[in-house]
């Protein structure tokens, strides 16, 4: 059984986390960069080998209904992840060490904290957001940019980031049109907004 495992974008490897993993309870994991001169196919066959990661979604199904945990694996260039829902699973011994809960302990990627939080509703779901110091780094630079920008320029630059549509990126690039405006700078006063 062929099992894909690399992402070709950015945008889709954080797409794929965060609703097709992530949405389905994969919130243990191992993730890192891959050094330079490694052979990248080589290592994903190796991973896919030793955890038995290329299963059918049968087979899932009933390890799952046994208590064994199920795992994916996903690159994008040198970044991976392993994950793995709940169960038991060599996995957790033998990575034990570097082993982390996305609930608790989002990862980081491509300027992104990708993670899960508990909802209204009471159950767990993925939260993609602009991580702290990209986001910091971006409220700076709009801040001083709405000073010296067009509205047309302001918003192209804000247009940009929406590439994402996730809900809390789209409250934190609506914060940044905010400070944006703020700082009393031709974006304000000409009115930009953030959808067209």
């Amino acid at each position: 059984m062929e099992y894909r495992c690399i992402a070709t974008s950015a945008e889709g490897f954080v797409r794929q986390l965060a609703v097709a993993y992530i949405t389905h309870g994969y919130w243990f994991y191992v993730a890192g960069t891959i050094p330079e001169g490694k052979d990248l196919a080589a290592l994903d066959a190796k991973l896919i080998e030793r955890y038995g990661i290329a299963i059918s979604k049968w087979a899932r199904c009933r390890r799952k209904k046994q208590g064994l945990a199920n795992m994916q694996y996903l690159r994008h260039e040198r970044f991976f992840v392993l994950l793995a829902t709940k169960g038991r699973h060599v996995f957790f011994e033998r990575e034990r060490t570097s082993l982390r809960d996305i609930r608790r302990m989002p990862i980081s990627f491509g300027g992104y904290s990708i993670g899960c939080r508990k909802g209204r509703d009471g159950r767990y779901h993925a939260s993609v957001r602009i991580g702290l110091q990209t986001y910091l780094n971006l409220k700076s630079h709009f801040t001083a940019a709405a000073m010296h920008m067009s509205a047309g320029d302001f918003h192209a630059e804000l247009k940009r980031l929406q590439s994402t549509r996730f809900a809390p990126v789209r409250h934190q690039i609506a914060a940044l049109l905010r400070a944006g405006n703020r700082t009393g700078g031709h974006a304000s006063a000409r009115g930009a907004r953030t959808r067209d």
